[in-house]
């Protein structure tokens, strides 16, 4: 395999793993090549995807490199994105929507620590469903993004407004005897 091929692949998964465009600058400093080497190799590799007719396509927009899906491929991947949508949510899913509906605006950090683990892609994940939303910044250090629930979850949850959700410390308590378990004690009493 050529050098050029093994860059390739290299800029091929730099730019599959980028959920936004890539400059060329960025990714040369990365594959620590020249940027002009890196705009030949990104003409190369869309005109790769171009001849095999693939299902992706990479364009150079808003000052970078970004692969794509290919404008044909609209319909079918519109039906999966609707398909999946109202998929079911996940535990990590609940847990972060809980925290945003009972604690919020919040900032991502603040989620988080909170969950006591990273919730970027959770969080983003509701925010692809609809669920939750960016409501503004926080006046603190960088001014991170603030977020909040929806009216399509209240919707989904039947509720008229948030003033209905369900009172927080009964539910931690229900949690905490749940995690708790049986009680050995009384699996021996009633063994006997």
């Amino acid at each position: 395999m050529s050098d050029r091929a093994e860059l390739r692949r290299a800029l091929e998964a730099l730019l599959f793993v980028s959920d936004e465009p890539v400059s060329s600058a960025a990714l040369a400093q990365v594959l620590e090549v020249d940027r002009r080497e890196v705009d030949e190799l990104c003409e190369e590799l869309a005109r790769c995807f171009e001849e095999r007719e693939a299902g992706i396509v990479l364009r150079n927009v808003a000052g970078g490199w970004r692969l794509s899906t290919h404008p044909d491929a609209a319909p079918i991947v519109e039906r999966l994105v609707l398909s999946t949508r109202h998929s079911r949510t996940t535990r990590a899913a609940l847990e972060t929507l809980a925290i945003v509906a009972y604690k919020q605006p919040v900032t991502r950090h603040q989620i988080s620590s909170i969950r006591g683990a990273n919730s970027d892609g959770v969080l983003r994940s509701l925010v692809d469903r609809g669920l939750v939303s960016e409501v503004g910044r926080e006046e603190g250090p960088g001014r991170p993004m603030l977020y909040g629930t929806t009216p399509e979850f209240l919707e989904r949850l039947g509720l008229p407004s948030l003033a209905a959700l369900p009172p927080v410390a009964p539910l931690l308590a229900q949690v905490a005897e749940d995690d708790s378990g049986p009680d050995p004690d009384a699996e021996t009493a009633t063994g006997e």
